[in-house]
């Protein structure tokens, strides 16, 4: 009778295959050359996990020509105007373009805008994002410090979120992130794609306010443009 003897290095790759979440933990934030804020009272953060694996701010860059914001990550960061506030009843928007889908990475990461924030640039942050994917896919979140989601584990997929045909093509996205006295939605290219009241994403453990900062995010290993970018009461 013949034996097989498969070796624990063999069990350990068949492992990796099988295991979801394996590969998005393998997908490493790669820093860029000439990284850092380069936009006159702007201001940004890496995400803790980025710190926590060596990761700087100068590792992502932020920067202006004629009026639109670039960014290319490095490591997953939110950038904000540090002297700028949202309270009340209001709505940020801007328009994303990813030039080139997936040009950094080899899947889609994604990018949109915060709101809420609060004790940024300290351990104890706190904000709202909803962000798209050129996958079609749209994701809300926020830190309270610690992470918190608001539709489910992983991104979700809406027809109003812009879908490359391919790698390599441009594909652009609108979003809208708007509070009032008792909601607070998020809207793609025109469309309501979340919608939570106050009370869900305010309270131990998420948002201290919807007061507060406001700016953009992006993933990690990631370029676009930004374009629009304005608060409005």
């Amino acid at each position: 009778m013949k034996r097989f003897y498969i070796s624990i290095t063999a069990l350990c790759m068949l492992a990796l295959v099988f295991v979801p979440g394996v590969a998005s933990a393998q997908d490493t934030s790669t820093a860029v050359k000439d990284g850092g804020v380069f936009v006159k009272g702007w201001t940004g953060q890496i995400d803790a996990n980025e710190t926590k694996n060596g990761q700087k701010l100068e590792g992502s860059r932020l920067s202006e020509k004629d009026g639109v914001l670039h960014v290319t990550t490095g490591p997953s960061v939110s950038y904000w105007q540090s002297d700028e506030k949202a309270d009340g009843s209001y709505m940020v928007m801007a328009t994303f373009t990813e030039p080139k889908f997936k040009n950094l990475s080899g899947h889609s990461h994604p990018y949109g805008l915060f709101i809420g924030g609060n004790d940024m640039g300290t351990e104890k942050q706190s904000l709202l994002y909803c962000m798209a994917y050129g996958s079609g896919k749209f994701l809300v979140r926020g830190f309270g410090p610690e992470s918190f989601k608001m539709n489910g584990d992983r991104q979700e997929d809406h027809e109003a979120v812009n879908k490359a045909a391919a790698d390599g093509e441009s594909i652009s996205q609108e979003i809208t992130i708007s509070v009032t006295s008792d909601t607070v939605s998020c809207t793609i290219n025109g469309t309501v794609v979340a919608s939570y009241a106050k009370s869900e994403v305010v309270g131990a453990g998420k948002l201290k306010s919807t007061n507060g900062a406001y700016g953009i995010r992006f993933g990690h290993n990631v370029e676009g443009t930004v374009k629009g970018f304005h608060m409005m009461k």
